[in-house]
């Protein structure tokens, strides 16, 4: 205990606040905004809580999709865990926990329904007719958050949220792999929204940093819980890796593996050699996370569940895809909200919401949020399809995927 008092607040020099010559660059918002009795990031944090995408998470798969089943996690309990992490990190190393906060809550707005299988589909989808296009939960996170998610003012005004920079960037660049290397801010200042895949830049600060670890971490142990729940593990497996990564407790859950990782961290970061793990607890965390790629990511019992997702992911797109016809595709959509009565109405609020027709809006007076769709161009139309997608909780999935296969 004594050491790790001894590195308490050990970054409290490079924190992000005023006194950082990365501030203003942090800080950055796309509209100048008037001060208030918030702070720039628990602005942030507000507004991200506070959207619809954010409220989605709740029924959106972590690993295993279970509706009905109370104990399972869902996305929603992941950010959680991501931001509980971040901040005991953030708040040891004495950086800033509001920073950490917001990015941590925002970080996995953009996922696809059904986690990462659901990703992969859209991925392809993208791929194929988006002209080579990819899909990438970070990269999507910060479009919602950037062009999509919208609040109204007290005005009634509908906008967009305007967020921070350094939020922002935390949140595209939150994925990557943890390893014997510190993990180090970026000097530089980038457009975000010309990065195009996971992992291709460094956090810009160190908060950023502490998320991205946090990330990579906060779920090894509950993802073994769930699947020990449910069956897909034995206790003769979990035994069997007990033995193997030799932790000093009695029983493998989420709570213990981070009591051993998180400490580990602030007991071997430094800001001149990043954050990092020591040796013995990086092996740890590499057995936990092949055992579960091995045992639960991979296990064949999955398999069904997955051609299930393909088919409700490619049925809908396949089904808004039919209805385009060009600047007549609104109307071709009212045609079918009998036939589809969730599907169309929500889609086409979507299209109004976001769309163009030649340069002319179409959506509310009281909307002066980004339009993203020029209808009149199949391209964008598919864009819009692949976003509507990606922003559907897996309840409202099957809700759609039933009226497509119920006469």
């Amino acid at each position: 205990m004594k050491k790790l008092d001894a590195r308490r607040g050990l970054f409290s020099e490079y924190k992000t606040c005023k006194s950082n010559s990365k501030w203003e660059q942090c800080i950055f918002r796309e509209f100048k905004e008037e001060r208030n009795l918030r702070s720039e990031f628990e602005k942030d944090y507000n507004r991200i809580i506070h959207t619809k995408a954010y409220r989605r998470l709740k029924h959106k798969t972590q690993v295993f999709f279970a509706p009905k089943n109370d104990h399972l996690c869902t996305r929603i309990e992941h950010v959680n865990l991501v931001s509980s992490a971040s901040y005991t990190l953030s708040n040891f190393l004495g950086l800033n926990t509001e920073l950490t906060t917001a990015i941590a809550n925002g970080h996995d707005v953009g996922h696809a329904p059904f986690g990462h299988e659901g990703e992969k589909h859209l991925k392809r989808l993208s791929e194929i007719y988006l002209d080579g296009q990819t899909f990438f939960h970070e990269g999507n996170s910060l479009r919602f958050l950037d062009s999509i998610e919208t609040l109204e003012s007290k005005s009634g005004m509908i906008k967009n949220l305007n967020l921070t920079y350094a939020v922002r960037d935390g949140i595209v660049n939150h994925c990557g792999e943890v390893n014997e290397h510190g993990l180090y801010p970026r000097e530089e200042g980038i457009d975000l929204k010309e990065i195009r895949k996971r992992n291709q830049y460094r956090p810009y600060t160190w908060e950023g940093c502490v998320v991205k670890i946090s990330d990579r971490v906060a779920f090894l142990g509950r993802d073994i819980e769930d699947s020990i729940d449910i069956g897909i593990l034995t206790l003769r497996e979990l035994k069997a890796l007990s033995s193997s990564i030799k932790m000093p407790v009695e029983k493998i859950n989420n709570a213990n593996i981070l009591s051993i990782i998180i400490p580990d961290l602030c007991l071997n970061s430094s800001p001149e050699e990043g954050l990092k793990f020591s040796n013995k607890v990086l092996e740890l965390i590499d057995k936990v996370y092949s055992f579960s790629l091995d045992k639960i990511y991979n296990n064949e019992r999955l398999n069904v569940y997955k051609e299930f997702i393909r088919d409700i992911i490619y049925s809908i797109f396949n089904m808004l895809m039919e209805f385009y016809k060009g600047v007549k595709t609104i109307n071709s959509l009212m045609n079918s909200k009998k036939i589809y009565p969730k599907l169309m109405t929500e889609f086409i609020k979507w299209l109004k919401k976001y769309s163009s027709i030649h340069g002319k809006t179409i959506r509310g007076e009281n909307h002066n949020n980004k339009i993203l769709y020029k209808i009149e161009n199949k391209n964008s139309y598919t864009q819009a399809v692949i976003d509507y997608i990606a922003g559907m909780s897996d309840n409202f999935s099957l809700m759609v995927f039933n009226e497509l296969t119920t006469f």
